[in-house]
């Protein structure tokens, strides 16, 4: 177990230094990071799976219509998710990302009971009423709805709605998913290049090896998570998953010094409360745990 919690604090504080990778391609649109971190991500994953000799298994698993469906719509859910989480780090709102993976599993949870009709028991409604509070609250501050934050918990926490009816596993699931938006990202990709605004080739090495980069980086972490979510227990990992936007809040606040004063740490720690009272009450009910993000990390 003790090499399974290794790899999972190492999934989640890699996931929690992405704020960082982002910002080295701050000078390219976000759409096109997204284009390319499909397109790297699904060459890097397909050349793992043919490399371990998995690319029989995969299409005998993978290929048909039902699973194609189902990975179609998380692939559209996935693809929106990281299209806000890197719009937002480098449009400077790394904090605000931060609140929408901390409050993503008590969207999880919600879902669940609106959805699949899971239910909650009684004291399980208290931090899902703080957590809205929190997030009425921050309307308030910030003058608008936290939509950035909103949406990575809600695009995240249908997703993984939707990846709780899906066949496969992480590895399996992330290639088919990145192999179905594979096509759309790369003609994007061409397009904008033959157009002349392209960013890669054209704003410098460094550019080009991060873009390039953005598969390995978005496949390491995953399979150090597959790895993990094998040898421990979910509610370990469930603990665990709040390094990533503990990690990712401290950058926006440290290093990159974005907005936080009193009124902020007040919604925050609304929301905080509410995170330690459903952790807490769910370990006292000594019951499974609410499963946390499936097969992926932040951002």
């Amino acid at each position: 177990m003790k090499k399974g919690i290794l790899y999972g604090m190492g999934a989640y504080l890699l996931w929690g230094f992405f704020p960082i990778y982002w910002k080295f391609l701050h000078v390219v649109p976000a759409l096109q990071v997204i284009g390319h971190r499909i397109v790297w991500s699904f060459i890097v994953l397909l050349i793992y799976v043919l490399a371990t000799k998995q690319w029989q298994d995969f299409r005998n698993v993978a290929f048909n219509a039902k699973t194609i469906g189902i990975y179609a719509i998380a692939s559209v859910l996935l693809s929106i998710n990281w299209l806000i989480y890197v719009w937002g780090v480098n449009s400077g709102f790394i904090v605000e990302t931060s609140l929408g993976y901390f409050i993503n599993p008590l969207i999880s949870v919600l879902l669940g009971v609106i959805f699949l009709r899971e239910r909650l028991r009684p004291a399980q409604w208290i931090p899902v009423i703080i957590a809205a509070i929190g997030v009425f609250y921050l309307t308030f501050v910030y003058g608008r709805l936290p939509w950035i934050a909103l949406t990575l918990a809600f695009s995240f926490g249908i997703y993984g709605l939707v990846k709780k009816l899906a066949p496969l596993g992480s590895l399996y699931g992330l290639t088919l998913e990145t192999g179905i938006v594979f096509p759309a990202a790369l003609v994007y990709l061409i397009f904008v290049q033959a157009g002349g605004s392209g960013a890669f080739m054209h704003d410098g090495l460094q550019v080009d090896l991060f873009l390039m980069g953005a598969g390995i980086v978005t496949t390491i972490p995953l399979l150090m998570f597959a790895s993990a979510a094998k040898q421990i227990p979910l509610s370990m990992v469930g603990i665990l998953q709040y390094i990533a936007p503990t990690l990712q809040f401290l950058i926006g606040i440290f290093l990159y010094h974005e907005p936080f004063d009193q009124s902020h740490l007040i919604g925050f720690g609304i929301v905080w409360v509410a995170l330690v009272i459903f952790w807490v009450e769910n370990y006292i009910a000594n019951r499974n745990p609410v499963e946390p993000i499936p097969e992926l990390g932040e951002g």
